[in-house]
């Protein structure tokens, strides 16, 4: 099995070759309607903004004193409801995925999840959607009151600790198909940014999760200070991708041609 596509080169029919890329077709199946910074009819859109919010609120959960100002409910909450929006945002980029899809592997558009693996941005943005399911574990268990450590360890810390590996398998994925490779220069792609500051914050949400473990005996977290500094790190990073999604989505599909509906983008 050899490394994953991340492009095709489409042939026009005048016999011209133009390369199509996984990423910028997905972003790019139809016309950007809108502007860049107000496009409420577009998935794109919602897309960015929904991480934006999702980000925003982690970051501030993680804000040195902020779990002091509004109690530990308070803190406890600001991050669940967070993690309901990285959901919402996630599910609509595993549609986008699975609707830019060729044809013949996704013959009912309709269904909400299909299985293709054979793709690489499948598996990006259906990694990543798990990943949020268990950080909704996480957030939403954090959120009740006098738990024991054996609960705290086995229902917060460890769905927290799943979460935090799929972001980053997720983000290592994103990051090879717009690279076409594991390491590249692109500062001129928006998608290169997009994807160089999620792996860092998929970076700092796995240090979170380790600096975070929790003691099923003691109920002792590790290092609480560190673990909140790297989610405010990761949040922030978060954050700037999902701002960087906006402009992404209206920017100009240069020398893209067509895709034909039957040519396949990815294996």
């Amino acid at each position: 099995m050899g490394a994953p596509a991340t492009f095709v080169d489409h042939v026009r029919p005048d016999g011209s070759v133009v390369r199509l890329e996984s990423r910028r077709h997905r972003k790019h199946q139809k016309p950007a309607v809108g502007l860049t910074w107000w496009a409420p009819r577009a998935r794109g859109w919602w897309i960015a903004i929904l991480f934006a919010v999702g980000s925003l609120l982690f970051a501030v959960g993680s804000v040195p004193g902020y779990a002091s100002a509004v109690g530990t409910v308070g803190d406890t909450v600001t991050y669940f409801v967070g993690s309901l929006f990285f959901t919402a945002a996630s599910f609509l980029s595993y549609r986008e995925a699975v609707d830019a899809s060729p044809r013949g592997l996704n013959t009912a558009r309709r269904r909400f999840f299909v299985y293709q693996p054979g793709r690489i941005d499948w598996w990006a943005t259906a990694v990543q959607f798990v990943g949020t399911l268990y950080f909704n574990v996480s957030c939403g268990v954090a959120m009740a009151a006098n738990l024991s450590a054996q609960a705290t360890h086995q229902h917060v810390w460890r769905p927290d600790a799943i979460g935090s590996v799929c972001f980053l398998v997720s983000s290592v994925l994103s990051w090879y198909e717009t690279c076409h490779g594991w390491a590249a220069w692109r500062p001129a792609s928006w998608s290169w940014w997009i994807t160089l500051v999620n792996l860092i914050g998929s970076i700092a949400f796995g240090i979170s999760a380790v600096a975070g473990y929790v003691n099923p005996v003691t109920g002792q977290v590790h290092n609480a200070g560190r673990a909140d500094t790297q989610t405010l790190i990761g949040a922030i990073c978060f954050l700037i991708g999902a701002i960087l999604l906006l402009p992404e989505r209206t920017e100009e599909t240069r020398n893209e041609a067509v895709p034909d509906s039957n040519a396949p983008v990815s294996p």
